[in-house]
């Protein structure tokens, strides 16, 4: 006889009568499951044979890192931002030099501002040591040369400034017209990994020759403004058409502007940015030692 998942060997003679039964004598016995016990004691032991596996190999819960807070004032909300290894950065240079995919494709969920950072620095050095060549030599055999800090003022508040507010700006723009995939760190990975370009012009555009200095910020704009506009393009036609050709415009004209701020500023004799050289071997009016400052 079975039911209910017991069983019960009963012994019939004969004559029809029951004979020796285990209920009879051993009586019909409960015992507590060990299935809870077994189950548990496969997760915590792990269990020789792949039966069990260990807790120590399960991922933590998805909660375990999204339950804690991250404040402004706390450098774990800054350290996120900056969670990328060397081969990333390398593989995301190469990307915005010589762009085979999209670049958000690149990114891959996980935009950076450490490579934005140091390449918008690398630019403004450069752009300070090649605005102050190209100054040296229009300036050289007439007066004495001094270095001219303004020039580096100049280029950080024109690189950061760019890099800086206009991705805030276009970010604003698509959410009040109404793009749902625009994200404020992509803006900034898009604008900063598109200033690597500045870097080889800054190093060549210091020639006296104001043709070939013309020549490398038109390529520079080329490129750095093909790249913005190839990537950023499925994200602007997300708003309605005409939007969407009016921002591709305001976008190539603010990044004209830069490279034409980058050639006059910086790579042109006579640069508005920098001081003119005083008169008398670079003397002040006082006699004392001529100190550039910003």
């Amino acid at each position: 006889m079975s039911g209910s998942g017991y069983d019960a060997v009963v012994d019939v003679d004969d004559e029809g009568d029951l004979g020796h039964t285990d209920l009879q004598e051993d009586g019909l016995e409960f015992h507590n499951s060990t299935f809870q016990e077994g189950t548990r004691g496969g997760r915590k032991g792990g269990g020789g044979g792949g039966g069990g596996s260990s807790s120590a190999g399960l991922p933590p819960p998805v909660t375990a890192s999204s339950s804690q807070k991250r404040f402004l004032w706390s450098m774990s909300f800054y350290a996120q931002f900056f969670d990328v290894d060397t081969s990333a950065v390398m593989s995301r240079c190469w990307a915005a030099l010589f762009p085979r995919a999209n670049f958000l494709d690149v990114l891959d969920g996980n935009p950076d501002l450490y490579g934005p950072f140091w390449i918008a620095t690398t630019v403004v050095l450069i752009l300070f040591l090649g605005g102050s060549i190209s100054q040296w030599l229009a300036t050289r055999g007439t007066v004495p040369f001094a270095y001219d800090f303004r020039l580096l003022s100049g280029a950080a508040g024109l690189v950061y400034g760019y890099t800086l507010f206009i991705p805030i700006a276009l970010f604003l723009a698509l959410r009040y017209f109404g793009s749902d995939s625009a994200n404020l760190l992509e803006c900034w990975a898009l604008y900063g990994y598109s200033n690597l370009i500045w870097v080889p012009v800054a190093c060549i555009s210091w020639s006296p020759l104001s043709i070939l200095n013309w020549t490398f910020v038109a390529v520079g704009f080329g490129v750095s403004g093909a790249f913005l506009l190839r990537n950023l393009y499925p994200v602007l036609s997300a708003t309605d058409r005409q939007t969407s050709k009016v921002l591709l415009v305001v976008v190539v004209a603010l990044h004209f502007g830069l490279a034409l701020a980058i050639k006059i500023l910086f790579f042109a004799h006579g640069s508005p940015v920098a001081k003119k050289p005083a008169e008398g071997g670079g003397e002040d009016a006082g006699g004392g030692a001529k100190f550039l400052m910003f």
